[in-house]
């Protein structure tokens, strides 16, 4: 493994963190968290037009940039660091490479290329609080269950004249609400005999009612979707393993997380280490106070311990190897819990103005809150690693 990145890599990093800094203050973030879409239009057409950012994981010929999950995971390192709300973790996370993996030569043909040029958002709903599970980051249902079916709830899935019609609610998706495609996990074939299968739901499609949920976290937007035998099309061919992909993705999207998480968590401490510098109390700055300085050291050396597990999942993620399948929930684990310090950190030693909502350091704190929430707990995806690696399994078992 050749841990240094490429010129290439650096420059993605260096642009893009240039143009956040020039579109993404703190005044841009709080008015873009307000509208109705919960992100700035314009920054999305910038990020995907100027930078190509939804195509950097997709090939060529589906008209992306042919990179990597590593490419993808410094990208999301740089928006995490702006706690930038944009669809790309909805979009190009969650949904592209389930377009990618499953879908059709004519299905990827028609929506890829729109992907990749920022012209389609895509979001992905999986039924009920189960996103993790159904990632298989916090536990792996070979059969489903979280996707609720029959008596259950979720969302089932018939066949209607001229393809497919899906009926039921998902209350968590991101950016469900602005989403201009919807791929919807949902039970067909009956209780006795269901599966869960993937549709695509337009975002105009009637039957489709969604709204914009309140959340914990304003700079990650939900929406709640109702559908009411809305019209689907079925991704990719019936006999597709639709469990399988999502749990493939799994690794994907922790590695992401985890980067996101760290360029968050680093923005928090830089912003606090700054403050305390200049902050005096009892005649001297607070941050030449040894206890201080001790609370901050640890807080960076879990930032740079979680940096390094989120490049290396990111590039076990690109590159598959024997033992790699622990490296996401790992590192997504380590970053969530770097994240929650730093943050904690942030909030108190900025004293009072810390707790104040003029203040930014309470949106990263959230953002580690509501991480936590949608993709943890913590000890959970621990858990799931060390299931994968049969780590309690006695020998010969």
């Amino acid at each position: 493994m050749d841990a240094r990145f490429t010129d290439e890599q650096d420059e993605i990093r260096r642009t893009l963190r240039d143009l956040l800094d020039k579109r993404c203050g703190p005044q841009e973030l709080r008015a873009a968290v307000d509208t109705p879409a919960g992100h700035d239009r314009a920054l999305w057409t910038a990020l995907a037009g100027h930078l190509g950012l939804p195509g950097l994981a997709l090939p060529e010929t589906c008209g992306g940039a042919g990179g990597t999950v590593t490419e993808l995971a410094l990208a999301c390192e740089e928006t995490g660091r702006a706690l930038a709300p944009t669809p790309l973790l909805a979009t190009a996370v969650l949904a592209a490479p389930l377009l990618l993996a499953l879908g059709t030569g004519a299905q990827r043909a028609g929506l890829l290329p729109r992907v990749a040029s920022g012209g389609l958002t895509a979001a992905l709903a999986v039924p009920g609080p189960a996103l993790a599970t159904a990632l298989a980051l916090t536990g792996h249902d070979r059969r489903g269950q979280w996707a609720g079916g029959g008596r259950a709830g979720g969302v089932q899935a018939r066949r209607a004249e001229g393809g497919w019609q899906v009926y039921g609610q998902v209350d968590q998706v991101l950016d469900g609400h602005s989403a201009e495609l919807l791929l919807v996990a949902a039970h067909t074939g009956g209780f006795a005999r269901s599966r869960v299968l993937l549709f695509l739901v337009r975002g105009d499609a009637p039957g489709l009612t969604r709204v914009r949920q309140t959340t914990l976290d304003a700079t990650r937007p939900q929406g709640r979707i109702q559908l009411r035998d809305a019209p689907a099309e079925l991704l990719g061919e019936e006999a597709a393993d639709a469990l399988a992909a999502l749990a493939r993705l799994g690794d994907t999207a922790a590695a992401c997380l985890a980067a996101e998480a760290v360029g968050a968590a680093a923005r928090v401490l830089e912003r606090t280490v700054e403050y305390v510098g200049q902050r005096e109390q009892f005649g001297r700055p607070v941050g030449s106070f040894q206890a201080v300085k001790h609370r901050l050291a640890d807080a960076y050396v879990q930032v740079q311990a979680a940096r390094s597990a989120a490049y290396y999942a990111a590039w076990a993620a690109a590159a598959p190897a024997p033992g790699a399948e622990t490296a996401g929930p790992l590192a997504l684990a380590q970053a969530l819990e770097a994240l929650r310090r730093a943050a904690a950190e942030g909030v108190q030693l900025h004293g009072g103005i810390g707790f104040t909502w003029e203040h930014e350091a309470h949106l990263y704190f959230k953002r580690a809150a509501g991480d936590e929430l949608l993709f943890g707990p913590v000890h959970r995806l621990r858990a799931q690693a060390a299931d994968a690696a049969h780590v309690f399994e006695e020998a010969g078992t």
